[in-house]
């Protein structure tokens, strides 16, 4: 056994405690990962206490703990935009987590996507093998796989540099005075209830455009049509909530009672736009709104019309 690991904190663990970002990115229990940071754990070469805070980018250097058990292949059921030999495009389905996190390891995308495709295994980051970039446990639509280590280093590289378009669907509280808009506001770790993010001084740049798609006046909604430009966490939910737009269904950003209801987080990505990693070729994948989302349009729509 190796005596020590080093771990780079991603963005979503940006201001989380030391103890809490170790059980995370180790996979431990939060008691596992105290006993680590006791033992002897750096920050960018600085030694930690367990209720440090952690920064994104910042070098965990940490005792080597015991090898977690590697993720396992399971059947989960998904459905499939695109498919070839270097590139799979996702429909994730509502209330699929993506890949194993603190307290998850079974019945994830992650798993399903290992047993469909088993040379996946050991493509990209361990237990989130051949995944690109994540949606939230609720958001619905497309998302990009790579299937090889050319394809990944390819898609991971375009993902850097802003050249993957992601567009979404969201309805949202509110209208707007004019069609379109851009929302630039850093986002970082909430102060004051650290499972969500905020707009913060602090916080990374973040830049949300919006095209309004549809309106309805009977319940004071607008369907959005959002591009993203960076792509921090929740970042779309964030930044709605920051102009008093929040996302229909959305419990964690918005707790004001809607006209508007929505079984879920009205949020599902849309489109994929990227330039294919084997043919050079540009492309655009489409994910058709979910069922449960076009039923609360439909009744919008329904209830505008009487």
């Amino acid at each position: 056994m190796a005596d020590e690991v080093t771990l780079r904190v991603p963005e979503e663990l940006d201001g989380e405690r030391v103890d809490k970002a170790l059980a995370s990115l180790l996979d431990l229990s939060r008691a596992a990962a105290r006993e680590l940071v006791e033992s002897g754990v750096t920050a960018d070469g600085f030694a930690v206490r367990p209720s440090d805070r952690v920064r994104a980018g910042s070098s965990l250097v940490s005792p080597h703990p015991d090898e977690p058990e590697m993720l396992a292949a399971e059947p989960v059921d998904f459905d499939v935009l695109h498919e070839d030999d270097d590139v799979v495009v996702v429909d994730k389905p509502p209330g699929l987590v993506v890949h194993p996190g603190s307290g998850r390891r079974k019945g994830t995308l992650a798993a399903g996507l290992l047993h469909r495709y088993p040379e996946l295994a050991g493509v990209g980051e361990r237990d989130r093998w051949g995944l690109v970039h994540r949606l939230d446990k609720e958001t619905s639509g497309a998302l990009l796989v790579a299937r090889n280590h050319s394809a990944y280093r390819n898609l991971t590289e375009q993902l850097r540099s802003r050249a993957i378009g992601r567009e979404y669907i969201t309805l949202v509280d509110g209208f707007f005075d004019a069609p379109t808009g851009t929302i630039e506001a850093p986002i970082g770790r909430d102060p004051t209830r650290p499972t969500r993010r905020a707009v913060v001084a602090t916080g990374k740049h973040a830049r949300t455009h919006f095209e309004v798609v549809e309106v309805f006046s009977g319940s004071n909604s607008s369907l959005l049509r959002v591009t993203l430009e960076t792509g921090r966490t929740h970042q779309i939910r964030v930044h709605l909530s920051s102009i008093d737009r929040p996302v229909i269904g959305d419990r964690l950003y918005s707790r004001r009672p809607t006209t508007a209801s929505s079984p879920r987080v009205f949020l599902h990505a849309a489109t994929l736009r990227f330039t294919h990693p084997g043919t050079g070729f540009d492309m655009t994948v489409d994910a058709p709104l979910r069922r449960d989302l076009q039923e609360v349009l439909r009744g919008l729509r329904e209830s505008d019309g009487d």
